[in-house]
């Protein structure tokens, strides 16, 4: 199995796992780092609109939590029709920890559906190397 399959895997099983009553919008994101670690999240929705938390920070948390700090892949599974591309904020989260090159596949049940590099996403973005003096 490649590692985009392991990757693709690991988001279908920790969408199952997202916490989404109101919207019923579950979604389910894996990073991979460079050592070869796997992390994931899922999106976590609250009563008290909009103090969620995306897929993509959970995964995020969990990959500084075990002690990683850069992206090398990511994988970002959702339902429906429309591709389910990392919000505007995860978008930046992302970026902290990757680089313009890293690779964002956008995923859906039947599997990969569009591949983008972070760059593509987030055309001429701030970063940490925007504040070094």
């Amino acid at each position: 199995m490649s590692s985009l399959d392991s990757l693709f895997e690991a988001a279908k099983i920790v969408q199952a796992k997202a916490y989404a009553p109101y919207s019923r919008f579950k979604v389910g994101a894996a990073i991979l780092t460079p050592s070869g670690k796997v992390f994931v999240g899922c999106n976590v929705e609250n009563a008290a609109y909009p103090v969620g938390s995306c897929a993509e920070a959970g995964a995020i948390s969990a990959m500084l939590a075990g002690g990683e700090n850069r992206i090398a892949a990511i994988v970002v599974m959702g339902e429906g029709e429309h591709l389910v591309t990392p919000c505007g904020g995860c978008r930046q989260r992302i970026r902290e920890f990757a680089s313009p090159e890293t690779p964002i596949h956008v995923a859906g049940p039947e599997g990969i559906r569009k591949s983008f590099t972070l760059d593509a996403l987030l055309p001429f973005s701030f970063g940490p190397d925007n504040l070094t003096l």
